[in-house]
């Protein structure tokens, strides 16, 4: 028997056992509801709290490095498995067992557990029951027109003799045709393909030509009717497993119709993009050649996504073709390294293609103009503001859930009971955020206030130049990201006074606007520092490339990249490195995103997604549909230059300044009304 002292330390050791089992419980059971939260804001899967046969693996899917032939196997040691769908991209899958007891053996063996993905990285999986699996997805079924592969090109006995024929020791006397450029090698034979501009120099060939080897196999190509024009230029890429290149069209007035690229050492998979959104991922085997003519060469962009694993079929092997995106049949392939030889023929005279809007040969259509008066400004700020927000409103408010965090601070700090204005509300996101305030938004656009409503938010329609609330009833004003998109500086600084005049004397407003300075203080904004294209891939993007649309909640540029006119800046403020002004007949660029600002006045694409209705679903498994392609919406913005929003506010009568700061890619003022004038 324990004596008292023993029995007491046995007692408080279990204690403390129990403590930490607890502790242990909760660190779960807070992380499991934060992973269904967060299924459910980003993605729109419901979990339920009662067990079904169909349980959705957080953390368990082809996003996130776990393959097919690793999760299977788990979740087979408890019960017998219907079906396992793992959507490509996701970091998530859907299981369906064949009974409910074998689910909920699952849910509690699984919850919790750590495995090693096939990254080598250690991941946790939460479990959750749904009532279907449910995923959205964007896909053709088709090869995109024009482009053919062909399978085992050459034999591996050719594979190795051209591998061996390129040289990849640095040569002094021959650096104007060999690149070694950040993520990969680059060689060039015939012709120099210049990276700067995207083209080649037709009057100066490089000594030597193709390689012998080529000759002869380029030769019994055309013999054999696989391709129709003897090429004079190649390109040699290598890459490592996790490299890859931007999505991008070959110049037109560079190469003629026919491209074709041969891949050796190993597979992968290339992504082609119609301008539309359809994008068809296509496998490349090893020792196959790429045929691109006609719509496939010239309209669709086609990339390679870095990474060092890609999404493949499961049972069909490494065979050529779509990857069908059957999310019963997807796993992970990983990269070797792969040496690609790109093949074209350089054009002598202009392309005359049938697609002319993204055609360099050919004139494209000129974007609008800068308003030269408020007229102008005002049809502007129709086209390419208020009728764009009403058309992407569903879309643009699902990117729009995260309060960003001095708002939040700002609204916070206000006394219980304030009247509080939020002029340009957008789907009313810091309408809730103070239970203590009374606060009511507005908004140009009728289906975001409709947003609002829904979100039994008090909203209205209005313009920000005429807000039907009476003068100097409000304590407070916020104005996030909605005057920069105004056209002209008096426009702008009407907005501003408008704020103004809402306020009673003492009250405050809160302005964001976005910043032509996305690098300040030697740091990058996370615009900036989530851009993951280096400087050389910059460079290999042709002026016809379209990337694909990298959304971030917080900020600017959300959209998809496309092409940017050269094109001075046209804002008449003056200030540091904004010193600049408009020049006559000035046609507003087009932003590329994730890049810096190089115009004032420009527009920025955003790639409309997401269609209800058409998300794939499943009664738990059972037919599916597809999204419809998508358009491209172009928004008119004002990035300001530093300074610049304090001199509009100082402009104003009867305001004093209390704070100017600069947050994530945004100037930000806070103001104060002095006088009851107004």
């Amino acid at each position: 028997m324990l004596s008292p002292a023993l029995l007491s330390i046995a007692m408080e050791s279990n204690h403390q056992s129990n403590c930490k089992l607890n502790r242990i419980e909760k660190k779960f059971l807070r992380k499991q509801i934060k992973a269904r939260h967060t299924l459910l804001r980003h993605e729109g899967i419901e979990t339920v709290s009662y067990a079904t046969q169909v349980l959705v693996v957080a953390n368990g899917g082809l996003g996130n490095g776990v393959s097919r032939n690793q999760l299977l196997p788990v979740l087979e040691k408890l019960g017998q498995v219907d079906a396992l769908l793992m959507p490509p991209s996701k970091p998530y899958s859907f299981v369906r067992y064949k009974t409910v007891e074998e689910s909920k053996k699952a849910y509690v063996t699984l919850n919790g557990k750590e495995i090693v993905d096939d990254l080598g990285q250690r991941t946790i999986l939460y479990l959750n029951y749904v009532e279907k699996a449910q995923w959205k997805e964007l896909g053709l079924q088709t090869f995109p027109p024009g482009l053919k592969v062909v399978e085992e090109i050459v034999s591996f006995e050719d594979e190795k003799l051209l591998l061996e024929s390129i040289n990849w020791t640095e040569d002094k006397n021959n650096q104007n045709f060999q690149k070694s450029l950040k993520h990969r090698r680059v060689k060039h034979f015939g012709y120099e393909f210049h990276y700067e501009n995207n083209n080649v120099d037709k009057d100066k060939p490089l000594p030597g030509g193709l390689p012998d080897i080529c000759d002869s196999i380029l030769e019994k190509w055309l013999k054999e009717g696989i391709i129709r024009h003897k090429p004079d230029q190649l390109t040699v890429n290598e890459y490592e497993p996790g490299h890859g290149i931007p999505a991008h069209i070959d110049t037109h007035s560079a190469f003629e119709d026919e491209i074709i690229s041969l891949s050796l050492g190993s597979e992968i998979v290339m992504d082609f993009k119609h301008p539309d959104g359809v994008t068809v991922p296509v496998m490349l085997p090893r020792r196959s050649l790429l045929v691109m003519t006609g719509e496939s060469r010239y309209l669709w962009t086609h990339g390679i996504t870095p990474r060092k694993f890609d999404t493949v079929q499961a049972s069909k092997g490494h065979k050529s073709g779509i990857i069908t995106h059957d999310v019963g049949d997807l796993t992970l392939n990983k990269r070797g390294i792969r040496t690609s030889f790109t093949f074209r023929k350089v054009r002598q005279t202009p392309c005359n293609c049938s697609y002319p809007l993204v055609c360099d040969s050919q004139k494209k259509e000129p974007p609008p103009s800068f308003p030269e008066n408020d007229k102008e400004a005002s049809q502007l700020e129709q086209e390419y503001v208020h009728r764009v927000y009403e058309e992407i409103a569903g879309h643009f408010s699902s990117t729009r859930h995260t309060p960003w965090p001095h708002i939040v601070e700002f609204l916070k700090a206000l006394p219980r009971g304030s009247l509080v204005a939020d002029i340009g509300c957008g789907n009313g996101k810091y309408l809730g955020i103070n239970k203590e305030l009374y606060m009511i938004g507005c908004d140009r656009s009728q289906n975001l206030v409709d947003i609002c409503r829904e979100r039994q938010f008090q909203a209205f329609v209005c313009d920000a130049l005429a807000v039907p609330i009476r003068s100097g009833s409000c304590d407070a004003c916020i104005s996030i990201a909605v005057v920069h998109h105004f056209a002209t500086t008096e426009r702008r600084v009407a907005a501003l006074q408008e704020l103004v005049r809402l306020l009673r004397p003492g009250g405050k407003a809160l302005i964001y606007v976005w910043a032509m300075e996305q690098e300040y203080n030697k740091k990058k904004s996370k615009y900036l520092r989530e851009d993951r294209t280096s400087p050389e891939k910059k460079e290999e993007i042709s002026s016809d490339t379209s990337v694909q649309e990298m959304l971030v909640e917080q900020m600017p540029g959300v959209g998809n990249q496309d092409s940017a006119y050269s094109v001075p800046s046209i804002n008449n403020f003056q200030h540091g490195s904004c010193n600049s002004k408009k020049g006559a007949n000035s046609k507003l660029p087009i932003h590329t995103n994730r890049t810096s600002f190089h115009s004032q006045d420009l527009l920025v694409p955003w790639h409309l997604k997401g269609n209800p209705g058409k998300e794939k679903s499943i009664e738990p498994f059972g037919p599916v549909g597809t999204h419809d392609a998508s358009p491209v919406f172009h928004r008119y913005y004002h990035v300001f230059c530093e300074g610049e929003l304090e001199a509009a506010c100082q402009a104003l009568s009867d305001v004093s300044i209390l704070q100017s700061y600069y947050d994530q890619g945004n100037w930000c003022v806070i103001l104060q009304k002095v006088s009851s004038s107004l």
